[in-house]
Parts: structure tokens; C-alpha cells; sequence
């Protein structure tokens, strides 16, 4: 008899307490998650430095404001940027997109939880005898055999059964960490939809007021034009001027006239635009983007942070990294069929009969089940193989979009740089055309010059102020393509930005 006097109550005696342990040890050291631990590509060396293109006009050392269209100082931007987030069609698809990841998600921590089952019946109806007859009475014929109904009969059962898998090989771990993944990348396209949304807005906003201030500039042209016409063709009455001359300021008229239905139409096309960003028809275009005709700009040199504030904020990059892991975690998934499943569960049963004195019955059952898909191991390490060349395509994305973000940053920065460069130019023509008018206006006055020369001067003025108004809604554009290149405009209030791909803890 095993002496148990060193043994406390209720446990078991330390000899097989070892054996179980033994037993036991083989499934603890295996139960680890099989496949890749996920860890984050490094980032290229020089990508978390400064941008390559610098100038007056940019901040490195101040981080893009998430809000980057406040820099504007409009209201009317700002409050169209708001609504355009509140209502865009394509964001509200994004968030229906990810209430849906996140449902995922959830199924997938589902399966961490026991799998119960309940079932019971209830039958009845009579039971049916069956006898034979002796021989006849008096007539001397034998009885035939008979059956009639006797009681009647019920019968009820219930079954109860719980299964719980134990997940040894990580199967279900990595399942919920690439569930996880997806809904993170998909979270993080929908914060790409939102940098878009709000760059688009506010391009079209700002190509609505550009187009507006064409349009006044286009219809000054027109009456200038108008005029020096109207002059020629009395000077040419006179005999002071050709008929060659007449034709010319007939085609400048012209000329001068066909810019506006283009003017026109690009405000237009810019206000429907708006409307479209902000969830309304093209009748329902605010009344203040309408009335604009003066473009808004920044005022200070724009703050632009430096490449590792941009592997952190740019949705797209994010994206890519959580795919990334997504794709590793799916090795772990595959390779776990190479293994067992092991479920530990339980399960009872009540029978009774009304009919059958003592028939009630009750049996139960407890222990592991293992289910092994033997010998299938070409199927699964195909599978292995496709979740491995998933990752290694999903990295490929990564470092591409890594590389696309900085050349998108820097050639948004080369734009702005040069079109800056190009406004302050013009500027300086249009200022020295608007002194050249004012001196041929002094002129005429004292007689010096003639009312033809400065109409002239006017139509020089006229042209530099186009060809500037022409140059700044070009820059207005750039100014967007930059913001939306260094991936502002998606994170709300109280929103954290995340840490930089680098930083990602292994199997987040």
C-alpha cells in the first residue's frame, strides 16, 4: 500500500502526481503558437532623417498640425472640411468596412470561448401489443393472432455537451492575431480615406475661389479690350490707324471674351466637386464657397516635420505594415495544421421512459478528443507555402510604399518650392505693369501719351495679373498634393498617433 502520510487531503500522492506530470509534460512544452514571430521591417536608413528638398518656404522643425487646413486662417474652410468628414459617402463606406474587420475580430476571440450544445425531446403515443389465439370453442377453428393499443407511452431525453479546444499549437492565437492585423489595416485605410476626403475638399474649395478670381480678372480683360476697339475703330475713321490695327484689338477682344466660359465652367466643375465631398447633390452647393473669388493661403512657412514623423502619421504605410503582419500570423495558422487538435470536453444525457419502471438513465462522459487530418501533409505545407509568399509579397508592399510616401514628399516640396519661387516672380511683374499703367495714365494726362497707349499699358496689367492668378491657383494645388503627401488630416480629437512601423511590437 503507497504510504500517503506525507500527502495533504484532497491531493493526490506525490508518485502519481509525478507520472501525471510526466505524462502532462510533452503537451505543455508544445503548447507554444508554431510559425514566425511577427516583427516590424526596419525602415530604409535615411528615411527617418530630413527631407532632401529644403527651403525658406518650409519648417522642418515644426510637425504637421492634423488640422493642416486651419493654416489657411478661413472659416468657410474650415467648417466645409468638417462636413465633408461628417457626411462623405466614401467615408461612411470605410466605417461600415470596419465595423465589419472588428466583427472578425470578435468570431475569431470567439473561439477561445467553450462550444456548448443543448438538446431535448419530448415523444409520445400508445403502445402496440401483439398475441395469439388457442383453439376454437364449439366450431373446433383455431384463434388467429391479434393486436390492440395498450397505454400510452412517453418519452423524454435531454443531451448537454461542452467541447473546448485547447490550443496547443497556437492555431487560434494566430487566427486572432491576423484578425487583429486586418482590422488595424483597415482601420488604417479608412484614416486614408479621411486624409483624402479633407485634401479634396479643400482643393476644391480653393479652385472654386481661384476660378472665382479668374473670372473677375477675365472680365476686366474683356471691358479693357472692349475699349481699345472701340478706340481703334474711331482712329481708324479718322484715318490715324490701319485696318490691320482694328483686326488686331478685334482678335484680343475675342480672345479676351473666350476665357470666360473656360473660367466659368472650372468653377462650376470645382463647386460640384464640393458638393459631391460634402454628401450633397450639385443643386446644394454652399452659398459661401459660391460667393468666394480671393483664395486663401497659408501665411507662415508650412511645417513639415521630418521622414520619421511621416512613417508614423501616413495611413497608407500603416496599412501596409498591419497587412504585413496580418500575412505572418496566417503562417502560423497554416503551419498549425501540420499538428493535432486537441479539444477537452464534456457531455451528460437523461433518458425516461413513463412505461418502463426505473427506466431513467443518466450517462456522462469527460475527456480530450483529438482530431488529426493524417497523412494530408502535402495540402498543408502547400498552404504553408502560399501564406509565405503572401508575406513575402505583403513586405514588398510595404517597402514600396515606404519608398513611393518619401519620392510623393518630395516632389510635393519641389512643386511648392518652385511654384513659390514663380508667384513671387509674377508678383514682382504684376506690381512693375500696374506702375508702368500709372505712369502712361500721368503721361496722357499731360498730353505725352495717347489714350490707345494706355489701354495698352492696362492690357500688360491685365496679362501679368492673369498669368499670377493662373501660377497661385497652380500652387494652391501643389499645397494640397504636399499635405495629403505627408498624410495629415485623419486622426480626431484625442486620437494618438501610432508609433512608426520600427517601434511595432513583435506580434501586435
Amino acid at each position: 500500500m503507497p504510504d500517503t502520510s506525507n500527502t495533504h487531503p484532497g491531493t493526490a500522492p506525490r508518485g502519481i502526481a509525478r507520472r501525471r506530470a510526466a505524462l502532462l509534460a510533452p503537451l505543455l512544452l508544445a503548447a507554444c503558437a508554431v510559425g514566425p514571430d511577427y516583427t516590424a521591417p526596419p525602415a530604409p536608413p535615411r528615411a527617418a532623417g530630413q527631407f532632401v528638398t529644403t527651403d525658406a518656404h518650409f519648417d522642418p522643425a515644426a510637425p504637421l498640425p492634423d488640422d493642416w487646413w486651419h493654416l489657411y486662417k478661413d472659416p468657410v474652410l474650415d467648417g466645409l472640411v468638417e462636413q465633408a468628414l461628417a457626411a462623405n459617402s466614401d467615408l461612411r463606406t470605410a466605417n461600415a468596412n470596419l465595423a465589419r474587420a472588428q466583427a472578425v475580430l470578435s468570431e475569431s476571440r470567439a473561439a477561445r470561448l467553450p462550444v456548448t450544445n443543448l438538446n431535448g425531446g419530448l415523444s409520445w403515443g400508445d403502445a402496440v401489443q401483439f398475441g395469439g389465439g388457442g383453439q376454437g370453442g364449439g366450431s373446433g377453428q383455431g384463434g388467429g393472432g391479434f393486436a390492440n393499443l395498450g397505454e400510452t407511452q412517453v418519452t423524454t431525453s435531454a443531451n448537454a455537451s461542452v467541447a473546448w479546444e485547447a490550443d496547443l499549437f497556437g492555431r487560434v492565437a494566430r487566427s486572432i492575431e491576423a484578425a487583429r492585423a486586418d482590422a488595424a489595416a483597415i482601420e488604417a485605410a479608412r484614416d486614408g480615406v479621411r486624409v483624402l476626403v479633407a485634401a479634396e475638399t479643400t482643393r476644391a474649395y480653393l479652385q472654386a475661389c481661384t476660378q472665382g478670381q479668374g473670372l473677375e480678372v477675365a472680365r476686366q480683360s474683356v471691358e479693357t479690350t472692349g475699349r481699345t476697339l472701340e478706340l481703334t475703330e474711331v482712329l481708324e475713321r479718322a484715318g490715324s490707324l490701319g485696318k490691320a490695327d482694328v483686326e488686331r484689338a478685334g482678335s484680343a477682344h475675342a480672345t479676351a471674351r473666350a476665357a470666360l466660359p473656360t473660367l466659368e465652367a472650372g468653377r462650376r466643375v470645382a463647386l460640384f466637386e464640393l458638393a459631391a465631398l460634402l454628401g450633397r447633390t450639385p443643386d446644394q452647393v454652399p452659398q459661401d464657397a459660391r460667393s468666394c473669388s480671393v483664395p486663401p493661403s497659408p501665411g507662415t512657412a508650412l511645417p513639415v516635420g521630418d521622414g520619421a514623423a511621416l512613417l508614423r502619421r501616413r495611413p497608407d504605410l500603416r496599412e501596409a505594415e498591419r497587412n504585413l503582419a496580418a500575412q505572418t500570423a496566417r503562417i502560423g495558422v497554416a503551419t498549425a495544421d501540420l499538428y493535432p487538435r486537441i479539444s477537452l470536453g464534456g457531455s451528460g444525457n437523461f433518458l425516461r421512459n413513463d412505461m418502463i419502471r426505473g427506466g431513467d438513465s443518466f450517462s456522462f462522459g469527460l475527456g480530450p478528443l483529438i482530431s488529426w487530418t493524417f497523412p494530408d501533409f502535402g495540402a498543408a505545407r502547400a498552404r504553408i507555402r502560399q501564406a509565405r509568399a503572401g508575406a513575402d509579397a505583403a513586405l514588398a508592399t510595404f517597402d514600396g510604399a515606404v519608398l513611393t510616401a518619401l519620392k510623393e514628399v518630395e516632389q510635393g516640396l519641389s512643386r511648392v518650392a518652385g511654384g513659390e519661387a514663380q508667384v513671387a516672380d509674377l508678383e514682382v511683374a504684376r506690381d512693375r505693369a500696374a506702375r508702368a499703367w500709372q505712369l502712361t495714365e500721368r503721361r496722357e494726362r499731360s498730353g505725352a501719351a495717347s489714350s490707345l497707349e494706355v489701354l495698352a499699358a492696362q492690357a500688360d496689367l491685365l496679362a501679368a495679373r492673369r498669368a499670377l492668378v493662373e501660377a497661385q491657383a497652380g500652387l494652391a494645388s501643389d499645397r494640397v498634393d504636399l499635405f495629403k503627401a505627408l498624410g495629415g488630416g485623419w486622426r480626431r480629437e484625442g486620437q494618438a498617433t501610432p508609433s512608426t512601423a520600427s517601434e511595432t511590437q513583435p506580434g501586435t
